[in-house]
Parts: structure tokens; C-alpha cells; sequence
């Protein structure tokens, strides 16, 4: 048997089970999703979301890319942020990355020729190691510099969903979301908490909102 055989063979037992259990359960999950939170993660295979938290299906609304980024010109990201505050309305708005992230242990390093678009990708994460190089090149071994940057990453994420026009439209218009930085350590499987920005948190002037939706 093929591994997507596999899958879908997998897939068919699961629907078979939760029927059994609960009958209604699908119907009530074709209805219109309610998200009680955005979740912004890592597309590492190792931290499902909805599986490390535990959470039900249509709890989480989820966009995930390499090493967590929230990047001003990531049009799928935006649009995602977007549909979450502005439509769904979602509370809550999580960046989870993890420890020994391979993305973040990457940006430590030199640019690799055959990875063009990757590295491209990665320079976000790598202005933020070059803003933060002394802190984290005081640090004894690759693996707690890679696991500081990984922290200093969400944070900085974090901050800039702050930035964006679209969360200080909903601050001031419906007192949400609060914004969380968390870390999820494949070693334990416990999340840690770095920040959490309530509405109305302080934005640096430079990147406050004067008026219209430029995201």
C-alpha cells in the first residue's frame, strides 16, 4: 500500500469512528465556521495546531509558512489576517513558532546557491538576528543562539501584526484581537508564552495609523 493510500484509508476509519460517536457531528461542522482564534505557525510537520492544543475542529482559523513570518508583503499572510479580524472576527491572534526550527537555525547561516527563493524568504529572519547579534552571539552553543532567535522571531512577528492597520482598525472599532507570541518545544510539547499585546497596546508612532486601510 502506497503512503496516500494510506491516508485515505485513514481518513475513512476516522469518519466511520466520529459518526459512531456522535452522529451530528458533521453536520454541525458544514455550518459557517466561528473561529475563536487566527494562528500564525510554522509549516514544520511537528506542530499541528489544532493537535498540540488539543482543540476541536473550527476552533482555529490557520496560515502557516516557514519559520512563522508575518511579512508586509506576503499577500497570502495579509489576506488571511484580513479575512480573520475583518469577517470572522476572531478574538484571538496567535504566532506559535517552535524550537529547533529549521528556518531559524538556516537564517544563522550562510545563503545556500541552490536555495534562491528560500533565502529570500529567510532574510526577514536574518535583518532580526543582525539586530539582535550582540545578545545572541553572547550565547554559548548554535543550538540556544538558534532557540534565542527563535523566541526574539515571534515576538517580532507579533509586533508587527501591531503595525498593521487592519489590528489597530479593530482595536479601536471592537476592543480585539489581543495578540499572543508563543513557542512550542518539541522536546516537552509544552507552549511557552513570550508576549501578549491586549487592544490599545502601544504602537510606535511611526507605524500608527493617520486614517483609510492600507494594511
Amino acid at each position: 500500500m502506497k503512503a496516500f493510500e494510506k491516508l485515505l484509508l485513514e481518513n475513512k476509519a476516522w469518519a466511520e469512528e466520529v459518526r459512531e460517536r456522535d452522529p451530528g457531528y458533521f453536520e454541525r461542522l458544514s455550518a459557517d465556521q466561528k473561529p475563536e482564534f487566527l494562528w500564525i505557525g510554522c509549516s514544520d510537520s511537528r506542530v499541528p495546531a489544532d493537535i498540540i492544543v488539543n482543540a476541536r475542529p473550527g476552533a482555529i482559523f490557520a496560515h502557516r509558512n516557514i519559520a512563522n513570518q508575518v511579512i508586509a508583503t506576503d499577500f497570502n499572510c495579509l489576506s488571511v489576517i484580513q479575512y480573520a479580524v475583518q469577517v470572522l472576527k476572531v478574538p484571538h491572534v496567535i504566532v506559535c513558532g517552535h524550537y529547533n526550527c529549521g528556518g531559524v537555525r538556516a537564517a544563522l547561516d550562510r545563503q545556500r546557491p541552490e536555495l534562491a527563493l528560500l533565502n529570500k524568504w529567510l532574510m526577514h529572519i536574518k535583518d532580526t538576528y543582525r539586530i539582535h547579534r550582540d545578545e545572541i552571539d553572547a550565547l554559548n552553543s548554535q543550538s540556544e543562539r538558534a532557540d534565542r532567535l527563535v523566541e526574539i522571531n515571534v515576538i517580532e512577528q507579533v509586533m508587527r501584526l501591531s503595525q498593521f492597520s487592519i489590528v489597530q482598525t479593530a482595536w479601536k472599532e471592537d476592543h480585539r484581537p489581543t495578540l499572543h507570541g508563543w513557542v512550542f518545544g518539541l522536546d516537552d510539547g509544552i507552549l511557552h508564552q513570550l508576549i501578549t499585546l491586549p487592544p490599545g497596546s502601544d504602537v510606535d508612532a511611526i507605524y500608527q495609523q493617520q486614517g483609510g486601510e492600507d494594511f
